[in-house]
């Protein structure tokens, strides 16, 4: 099913998306997407909905299952609380990418904004997954309580840093992994730097395949073979000494 969206109300959008969903499509092309907000969100339905142009904020917002293909940039807050299914952004994403995320994946071929990952939750046997291709912003993995985060630093201006200041400020639970060094004055106190081990280069040929093989980049064993750390939280309390009880 195609939907053109040029001058399209994002109501109206979504209203097509989801009375398209109930009755039973499996895959819808949007285009002509400029802005509309919150396409995606609360669906539930295993369907592929591929998106051409720039959605607006909250895309795939509380999703349960479905793939959004975004072939073009997104603005902020995609992935918001989503449980399951993947976002796949073929450029750029803006800021609070995942928030509160507590399963699926997000692939974001290109840079991200502020406070990727903040929160974002291991939940039960869930485990969410952000892959960033290119560079992030400030505060990455804000208050970050499970999940995996991985910047990969292959996409961006070369004078730009892998990661903004703020690093994992509040973090108590899940790893982050960045590929290439960083500025340990940016990285909260209560963090601590690590090299990876076996485990964690196992769980990273598998992310990093998955990632390659949505962006059909050829070789990822090129991007493997560079040096990550790990960020992981030195204590699952990181503020219990500032309260009483």
């Amino acid at each position: 099913m195609k939907i053109d969206a040029r001058g399209m109300h994002y109501m109206e959008l979504n209203e097509r998306i989801h009375d398209a969903v109930l009755k039973g499509i499996k895959e819808i092309d949007i285009v002509n997407v400029l802005g509309q907000r919150y396409i995606g969100t609360g669906i539930g339905e295993k369907v592929a909905i591929n998106v051409y142009g720039t959605p607006g904020s909250d895309l795939g917002a509380f999703m349960d299952g479905p793939v959004i293909n975004v072939f073009g940039s997104c603005q902020d807050i995609i992935g918001n609380t989503m449980n399951n299914g993947k976002i796949v952004v073929h450029k750029d994403a803006g800021n609070v990418v995942g928030l509160s995320m507590r399963g699926g994946k997000i692939f974001i071929k290109g840079s991200v904004g502020y406070r990727t990952g903040i929160h974002i939750k291991a939940y039960k046997d869930q485990c969410p997954v952000i892959v960033i291709g290119g560079k992030a912003g400030d505060f990455l993995g804000e208050y970050m309580a499970g999940g995996i985060l991985v910047v990969l630093g292959i996409y961006g201006r070369e004078k730009d840093p892998i990661v903004g200041r703020f690093i994992a400020t509040g973090m108590h639970g899940g790893t982050i992994y960045i590929r290439g060094s960083i500025n340990k004055s940016h990285v909260a106190h209560d963090v601590s730097i690590e090299e990876i081990d076996e485990n964690d280069l196992s769980a990273l040929k598998n992310i990093v395949q998955e990632f390659c093989d949505a962006f059909g980049i050829a070789d990822p064993n090129s991007i493997l073979s560079h040096n990550f750390i790990k960020l992981r939280p030195k204590s699952h309390r990181p503020y219990g000494q500032m309260y009483a009880y």
